[in-house]
């Protein structure tokens, strides 16, 4: 019970108790004002009324005449107990016809000082509990003695202590009912959080085939299905994770294997053969860039990571970037017959951030756009400003993509279908940098008719 069950079923049951003995306190108290309160008003109203008659008609200005008077007229009447009190208080007269017996209780005490008293306890002489009432006795304004009227309590006791035994019994039972309504309540809360601890422990060790099932509607409910979803991300980027392995073992394994071929066909022939030595070099030089293309790749993945890629800021203007890329792309038109078009604005589009990075965005971008265009094809490169944003446009007319692609492709290891050469790291290291130039990046393309990808990144403001 040490643990969320544990806190419920106490607290709970804490609360519980705490009411249930406040509602009991409240309800001994209402009881014992009803009968006591209501025996002592009754008892306080006809020795009001007993002793005002007394003192209007009884004139004798002698205690003890007083007192005959009264056990004359009520020593057979069913009216409770009298005794008349003398001020040194002592009995007079009571309804037994007996006297001398010694009363200092406060009732008759405050009776002397010419007030009405109340008094509920034990008699001396029975041992029965009672209740009293004295009043003076007066003759005129002068007082004479006390006029003390008393009943039994016993059976207003009796049935008090048989009301509050109920009462403490059945506040029992409410707090037994309660704690074991509250255990019953703290297992069908807690259960569903054991089964979802279950289900993340199974999964820390490995086991991402397994799911939690959502019970209610809650917030149990949502780490149920949070923790689900982060299962099929994690088994998603897994298998992204060992498609990239593969992929990128492959990516490596094959220019290796032709600069390993190539290197040794050059050991082992004629170095004399010219075309032969050029072609073989030429073939290991290419596939070198392939591999530092590729190792790049992986470098600035890691970098962006660990958030150690570092950026050297400066103002340039994006259309002298524009202008590069087609000088660097501008054989390429002839090797695969592609015309790559560059658009620029006449006025400048300063921008503020890595030179270096936002050109390697731009280069993977047009690179993209000729590996998936087939000859013939076109690719539009357009730089231009709108709403303080600087726009940096790449148009192809080549494979394209359907709508599940558009939304994967920017992820890490994604590939799609595409059997083309390259790491899947492209797109996501190039939203990455323009992420961190505060800018964005957008897609658009249609099956058989082409991409479009426009990076935006913010125009350089002057203080």
């Amino acid at each position: 019970m040490k643990g969320i069950k544990g806190r419920i079923v106490r607290n709970f049951g804490i609360v519980i108790l705490l009411i249930t003995l406040a509602l009991e306190a409240l309800f001994f108290l209402a009881v014992r004002q009803y009968y006591y309160g209501s025996a002592m008003d009754s008892l306080q109203n006809q020795a009001a009324v007993a002793t005002a008659y007394y003192n209007k008609y009884a004139l004798s200005y002698n205690v003890k005449e007083k007192a005959k008077y009264i056990f004359e007229s009520d020593a057979r009447s069913d009216f409770p107990v009298f005794e008349v009190i003398d001020w040194d208080h002592t009995t007079v007269m009571t309804s037994y016809g007996s006297s001398g017996q010694q009363i200092n209780t406060p009732d008759v005490k405050t009776a002397l000082t010419g007030e009405t008293g109340t008094w509920r306890g034990v008699s001396s002489d029975t041992g029965e509990s009672i209740i009293a009432v004295s009043n003076p006795l007066r003759t005129g304004s002068r007082t004479l003695g006390v006029l003390r009227y008393t009943v039994s309590a016993e059976m207003i006791d009796t049935t008090v202590r048989n009301i509050t035994g109920i009462a403490l019994l059945s506040g029992i039972l409410a707090v037994a009912f309660a704690f074991a309504f509250s255990i019953i309540l703290a297992k069908r809360i807690v259960r569903p959080i054991e089964e979802v601890t279950g289900v993340a422990e199974r999964m820390a060790g490995g086991d991402f085939t397994t799911r939690a099932v959502k019970r209610h509607d809650d917030e149990v409910g949502a780490l149920a299905e949070t923790l689900n979803y982060m299962a099929d991300e994690i088994t998603k980027t897994d298998k992204l994770k060992n498609n990239f392995i593969s992929s990128i073992s492959h990516e490596l394994r094959t220019p290796l294997t032709s600069i390993k071929g190539w290197g040794e066909t050059l050991l082992s022939g004629n170095l004399r053969d010219y075309e032969e030595t050029m072609l073989g070099l030429s073939v290991m030089a290419k596939e070198t860039d392939r591999l530092i293309g590729l190792v790049e790749d992986l470098l600035d993945f890691s970098r962006l990571q660990s958030g150690n890629m570092k950026m050297e800021l400066c103002v340039f203007d994006l259309r002298t970037l524009a202008i590069e890329i087609r000088e660097q792309f501008g054989f390429h038109q002839r090797d695969k017959k592609l015309k790559l078009t560059v658009r620029t604005e006449v006025e400048p589009l300063l921008v503020f951030g890595d030179s270096n990075r936002i050109k390697q965005v731009l280069v993977n971008l047009v690179h993209n756009a000729y590996k998936f265009t087939p000859a013939d094809g076109a690719v539009t490169v357009t730089v231009y400003s709108k709403e303080g944003q600087a726009l940096l446009e790449v148009q192809d007319n080549g494979e394209g993509m359907d709508e599940e692609e558009v939304r994967r492709v920017t992820e890490k290891f994604y590939k799609g279908e595409t059997k083309q050469a390259g790491s899947g790291l492209g797109l996501a290291i190039c939203k990455e940098i323009i992420q961190l130039h505060n800018g964005a990046l957008h897609i658009k393309s249609q099956k058989g008719k082409g991409t479009t990808v426009i990076v935006s990144v913010p125009l350089y403001k002057k203080e």
